[in-house]
């Protein structure tokens, strides 16, 4: 099997080591095609107004000067000599569950594997719930094989992707695994902070508030509060179906 790797923390990142040593439990045609630098947040762009530099790190391991889009398209057109038959982007450092997946550049590769026609699997590791002390990848390196190997046959039909997210806890305190939909926040996390530069200018970092909520069971937040890996099955086709009929209503009436 060959496997693509690729992320959004960037080609040194101690994730990408992570997923590196799960995918090997699986094959040993490994390539890494790997953004230069951070692209955390870079969602499903494209980078369409500059171009793209691509430097060689190591056999089979290239960096994209570029977002976790552009790493895969250079992957599968340019860099493989075949197409991957498994896309792997992650570990990354921190959850991607809820409302992160509109945001996450780790999500978005594993999105454009799906619109390039692989099978296509992101990986997160949970930060900040039970462990706000250190980031460890331990669960994901102990779990992450063992799940994978569950899911490389199931047929998840096209347009379809997984979200994988490793709690933070120790490896054997792990309750499970749970196959959950995609949750909401019930607060709003996102914050400005505004800092001022050694000239007194003003500037702003944008961040998230760590606060708990109490989301419904059989999300992927609820399984995360409760130390589950959760495994989310994710679609390309945004459509709400259920609010065709009422909008095709509303302009017959017009």
């Amino acid at each position: 099997m060959r496997i693509l790797l690729t992320n959004d923390d960037g080609i040194y990142a101690e994730g990408l080591e992570s997923l590196e040593k799960i995918a090997r439990e699986i094959s040993d045609d490994i390539w890494i095609v790997a953004p230069e630098s951070e692209q955390s947040g870079a969602s499903h762009s494209l980078s369409l107004a500059d171009p793209l530099r691509l430097r060689k790190v190591g056999e089979r391991r290239f960096a994209v000067l570029g977002t976790p889009t552009d790493c895969v398209v250079m992957a599968a057109r340019k860099i493989m000599p075949d197409a991957p038959d498994l896309v792997l982007s992650g570990v990354n450092r921190g959850q991607n569950i809820a409302d992160d997946v509109t945001y996450s550049g780790t999500i978005a590769a594993a999105m454009e594997g799906t619109t390039l026609g692989f099978k296509s699997i992101a990986l997160s590791q949970v930060i900040g719930i039970h462990n706000r002390d250190a980031l460890t990848y331990d669960v994901a390196e102990r779990h992450g094989a063992n799940v994978l190997k569950q899911l490389l046959d199931v047929e998840l039909g096209p347009g379809v992707l997984l979200n994988i997210n490793f709690p933070d806890c120790r490896p054997d305190e792990v309750v499970g695994v749970e196959v959950t939909r995609q949750g909401k926040r019930d607060q709003n996390l996102l914050t400005i902070d505004e800092r001022r530069d050694t000239r007194g200018r003003p500037y702003y970092w944008v961040g998230f508030q760590r606060e708990r909520g109490n989301p419904p069971a059989g999300t992927d937040l609820r399984a995360a509060f409760e130390k589950r890996i959760s495994v989310t099955p994710l679609h390309m086709n945004l459509t709400q179906l259920e609010a065709i009929e009422p909008l095709r209503v509303a302009l017959e009436k017009t």
